[in-house]
């Protein structure tokens, strides 16, 4: 009883301090100017100013960088679904020489950061005229992602191959297999992909920062930025526009948890 109950205080104390930032975020959100800077600190407003929101939002065209972050995200997230899922099905039921070493190989390509090949990606899409567009943060997404294929593998390595051999008895061919009997089964692992996809794209920031310079090709999180000056932050709008843009991925997450938490403890098993 007394190891339950302090299991349960240090869950509670914890949940706390991770809940404190996003607590002082609304709070700020809600505030005035002037309380901005009172010291000591007020945790709570006076007078709580919701306009904030919608004086935040119409302060810069966020409607056009709502429009690009889901362009951006919805399409990406196709893109990785598609590509990864075809790629993880080749490795899991086709047998070639060096198949092995290959996956090895697509594993290994996900040591090297980003800032190693940051430099060559930008010299790439200048050369194909690509800057300033919304195709670098595209495109890619359509040739896959290591981390993706190795879940989706995983999971493609858990489905009977029974099915595929009672489909090819029955006419089928590799592509039909993959398409009818592999997608179907394989939808929780699409879902687990798809969260964490919308979830690093919508609050990807150096991709944008580095790709895009006109302000009308901005996503959400380029739109925050503006909001710090040379010599000062506008604290109220950044923080209400922090909550907005967090709202999406905080109730995907929520209304996924379950898909999140299965599959990823699952994908390990085989």
């Amino acid at each position: 009883m007394i190891r339950k109950a302090i299991s349960y205080t240090s869950l509670i104390f914890f949940s706390f301090l991770f809940l404190a930032p996003f607590y002082w975020m609304v709070s700020t959100a809600l505030k005035s100017d002037q309380e901005i800077y009172t010291y000591p600190p007020k945790w709570i407003p006076d007078v709580l100013h919701w306009e904030n929101f919608a004086n935040a939002w119409m302060s810069q065209p966020f409607n056009l960088f709502l429009q690009n972050s889901l362009s951006v995200t919805l399409l990406t997230t196709i893109g990785q679904l598609i590509s990864s899922s075809l790629v993880a099905y080749g490795f899991a039921r086709f047998t070639f020489k060096g198949r092995d070493f290959l996956f090895m190989v697509v594993l290994a390509t996900m040591m090297i950061p980003w800032e190693v090949t940051m430099i060559p990606l930008y010299m790439e899409f200048n050369y194909l005229n690509w800057i300033n567009t919304l195709k670098p943060l595209i495109v890619p997404s359509f040739f896959g992602a290591p981390f993706y294929i190795f879940l989706m593998r995983q999971f493609i390595l858990t489905i009977p191959r029974e099915l595929d051999e009672a489909a090819r008895i029955d006419g089928a061919g590799p592509f039909q297999i993959y398409a009818r009997i592999v997608v179907p089964l394989m939808m929780p692992a699409l879902i687990l992909i798809s969260v964490f996809n919308i979830m690093n794209t919508w609050n990807d920031y150096l991709g944008p920062l580095i790709f895009l310079n006109d302000q009308s090709q901005y996503t959400l999180t380029l739109g925050l930025a503006q909001f710090k000056g040379m010599y000062d932050v506008e604290a109220t709008g950044l923080m209400a526009v922090t909550i907005l843009i967090s709202l999406p991925p905080l109730v995907l997450f929520f209304l996924a948890q379950r898909y999140i938490v299965d599959n990823a403890a699952g994908v390990g098993i085989k």
